[in-house]
């Protein structure tokens, strides 16, 4: 058997198994644990593919691009790259000689690596997979404005009903108001916010109100009664108190979701992105804070603390965190899975651009700095060596942030939000 042949097996029989092991998941919890999943490996391999596509462009020399780490599952070498998987799926990396300063290069090959690379190259290059992380969350918020919708506190709809006590139906129920019914007027006036509309109805006790709602696409007049609140109650209590009298028809309002036309959800999603990169950039301040890392350990060692509902709110969650949380929104609102990979894509982006080795970001500050330094005729090359002690310290405290999270999120993990 020729290596090609063996290749294409091997291949296939990883594909098989990891169907297999798709299969055997979503059938043991369930469609979101798998997707999640996924997604998250492709999240890793977008972040590694802009470093590829950039150390490509840029004509530097590509040597290794695997999926994961550890034992080689499976591998192929195409030109010079060899692609593969591997047993750990924890990430994955694209290997360009000469990224570690003391790596000893062929001179042959001196010209391709990346210390020998201009300065926009370089700069490009480490930043390429953070830029796929903005790409990524963009092209989600796009997708999901378009396809899914967001809230709009414009678009009022019927939420539910309330029972009142002794009353088999309450009046928007007797007017034939269904879940899910947008508002669309009131007696000739167009709904766009909840306040507006319970500014119409509260007056109107006892008189007959017409009421335009839209549902499956087309609009429906109804006409409804609205009822003194202080005259029905909920489980014993009135609805509502004072002198004057109070309308009401028995219903909880919501804002209803409302997909974007193509063209008009990519402003939407640039808001939606630059929202959660501000959003981001303090979150990421917060984890660092000496405060933070004092709370964190704490809830390391006491198992109260940990389970203390507003320390759970305010700690940052592992991979298994984000994960757990993603599943669990599924039953009651799969769109949240989507609001999780747009968050995991902006928070991992700018963490992977803070000024510090081994991050990505660590890489630019160097480049920048050597380039600063140089001069005409003459490149400046930092001695990284003296950085160690810094990068060191960086490291440790990266780890125990990792590892503490992890510990929290697998020991005492965050209460289910959407019980």
């Amino acid at each position: 058997m020729d290596s090609n042949s063996s290749t294409l097996r091997s291949l296939v029989t990883l594909l098989a198994a990891v169907a297999g092991v798709v299969a055997l998941l979503t059938w043991w919890v369930g469609w979101a644990l798998p997707v999640v999943v996924l997604s998250i490996i492709v999240i890793v391999m977008g972040h590694e593919f802009g470093h590829f596509i950039t150390a490509k462009r840029a004509g530097m020399k590509v040597t290794d691009f695997f999926v994961g780490f550890g034992p080689v599952l499976w591998s192929t070498t195409v030109g010079e790259t060899r692609y593969g998987v591997r047993a750990i799926l924890a990430g994955g990396y694209v290997k360009v000689p000469g990224m570690m300063w003391g790596d000893t290069i062929e001179p042959a090959e001196e010209a391709r690596t990346y210390r020998s690379a201009s300065y926009p190259r370089k700069a490009l290059f480490a930043s390429a997979g953070s830029l796929m992380h903005l790409v990524m969350a963009l092209a989600l918020a796009w997708a999901s404005l378009t396809f899914i919708g967001a809230a709009s506190a414009s678009h009022v709809g019927v939420f539910s009903f309330t029972q009142w006590d002794g009353h088999v139906k309450n009046p928007a129920q007797l007017a034939g108001m269904r879940q899910g019914d947008r508002i669309v007027s009131i007696d000739g006036h167009t709904i766009t916010s909840d306040t507006q509309l319970t500014s119409l109805i509260r007056p109107e006790t006892g008189q007959r109100i017409t009421v335009v709602v839209q549902r499956n696409g087309h609009d429906l007049t109804l006409h409804a009664v609205p009822v003194d609140g202080r005259t029905v109650k909920v489980n014993g209590a009135p609805v509502a108190s004072g002198s004057k009298a109070q309308g009401y028809l028995g219903v909880q309002l919501d804002n209803q979701t409302v997909r974007e036309s193509w063209y008009g959800a990519i402003p939407g999603s640039v808001r939606m992105v630059g929202s959660l990169i501000v959003t981001g950039v303090h979150a990421i301040i917060h984890v660092f804070s000496p405060g933070q890392f004092a709370s964190l350990l704490h809830q390391v060692t006491s198992p109260v603390a940990a389970n203390k509902p507003s320390n759970q709110l305010t700690r940052p969650a592992s991979i298994v965190g984000v994960v757990r949380i993603a599943v669990q929104s599924a039953p009651t609102d799969p769109a949240f899975i989507v609001d999780v990979l747009i968050t995991l894509n902006i928070f991992v982006g700018l963490l992977n651009m803070l000024p510090m080795l081994p991050l990505d970001g660590g890489y630019v500050a160097i480049a920048t700095y050597e380039r600063l330094r140089s001069r005409r005729g003459r490149r400046y090359e930092a001695d990284v060596n003296r950085l160690a002690p810094v990068v060191y310290a960086f490291m440790t405290v990266l780890l125990v942030l990792f590892a503490s999270t992890l510990y929290l999120d697998i020991a005492h993990p965050i209460a289910n939000p959407f019980h």
